[in-house]
């Protein structure tokens, strides 16, 4: 299991790091072995002790676990802990000298040191320039998305958000190094999660025009057009009309040129008259 955030060297050598995964379904690995937890509720509840160093009310975590279960002690996250003790202790990790529990709050303790994917991912879209693609690679599925807590759902969006801009810039910038399969993966990527994201329809339709036929820039443009009138009652933006017409002159351009060269062609071989030998 890849973890491009943890390198192999750092897991096998660094010890006391919990290393946490988010994107996707949540995943623990102390010192490089995994955290094996047998039930939402433990996955929820270490998920949440490794997002905020300082501890958590026990009342307050069964409230965000258990919604509708309300406030008080709860059996249900005695259990939980007692989940994630176990697949602490089966990772080789001393559950005593990773959790600070007790009667009241359940944290982690302050000598243990957290890695995450998801700290990881800001930091490179942080960094001058950004390394987009890098953290492209890191986002394998929606932040927790296998939880269900409500309290994450915000930081969920604006991590979603973050990534699409990410999938946006890297279409763009495939587009104008001239890879142009990179930069269709991306836009239609994106336009998977969000299919009114103007920006990688625009890319598409740069691309048909470099590659494409006529009838593939004019279907990518329809599509524009019908879903923004659809969702936005609106038009494309004058930028990607530009870049349709231009889309549209270059697929014009290259017709011209193929017959062109099937008219020099066609023209060589009804002039072409055999050499005879003797």
């Amino acid at each position: 299991m890849s973890q491009g955030w943890a390198s192999r060297s750092d897991r096998s050598t660094v010890h006391g790091t919990l290393a946490v995964r988010f994107f996707g379904r949540f995943c623990a690995f102390w010192c490089g072995h995994e955290v094996v937890l047998e039930s939402r509720a433990a996955r929820a509840l270490l998920s949440l002790v490794t997002l905020r160093p300082r501890p958590w009310a026990r009342d307050a975590i069964t409230a965000e676990i258990w919604p509708d279960a309300g406030y008080g002690p709860s059996a249900r996250l005695r259990q939980a802990l007692w989940l994630v003790r176990k697949g602490l202790a089966r990772s080789g990790a001393d559950p005593g000298k990773v959790l600070d529990a007790d009667d009241d709050t359940i944290g982690l303790r302050p000598d243990v040191r957290v890695q995450s994917d998801v700290a990881r991912f800001d930091e490179l879209l942080r960094s001058r320039p950004p390394s987009l693609e890098a953290a492209l690679g890191l986002y394998g599925g929606d932040f927790a998305e296998d939880l269900g807590l409500e309290c994450l759902a915000a930081r969920r969006e604006h991590l979603s958000d973050l990534y699409e801009d990410a999938l946006a810039a890297v279409s763009r910038t495939r587009l104008l190094a001239g890879d142009l399969d990179g930069a269709q993966m991306a836009a239609t990527a994106l336009l998977e999660r969000d299919p009114l994201r103007e920006d990688a329809h625009a890319v598409l339709i740069e691309m048909y025009g470099r590659i494409g036929s006529r009838s593939q820039v004019h279907r990518q443009y329809r599509r524009l057009t019908g879903v923004l009138a659809t969702e936005l009652d609106a038009l494309p933006l004058p930028e990607t009309r530009v870049t349709y017409l231009v889309a549209l002159a270059r697929t014009r351009a290259r017709s011209v040129d193929v017959a062109a060269v099937l008219g020099e062609e066609s023209g060589l071989s009804a002039g072409y008259v055999p050499m005879t030998v003797g």
